[in-house]
């Protein structure tokens, strides 16, 4: 005999989503904080540590996107 203790309905796609979205989000405090600090640090480099912010911003959401779409991929 078998009983079941609670049944899980609705869409774990979007409870997954929520924990995926979590890193990125994380990534892109650290690196808008680190380049704020730099900026401040030396002023010259202006240019080159906004192209590493944007850089890595793109990274960061990439993996967000990519956390977006794979529910629907497998389907869950």
């Amino acid at each position: 005999m078998s009983q079941t203790l609670a049944a899980v309905t609705g869409s774990l796609g979007s409870i997954g989503y929520g924990l995926a979205a979590i890193g990125p989000g994380v990534g892109v405090g650290i690196i808008f904080g680190n380049g704020t600090q730099a900026l401040a640090r030396q002023p010259e480099a202006a240019g080159l540590i906004r192209q590493n912010q944007i850089l890595g911003f793109a990274f960061c959401e990439a993996l967000a996107l990519i956390g977006l779409v794979m529910p629907f991929v497998y389907g869950v």
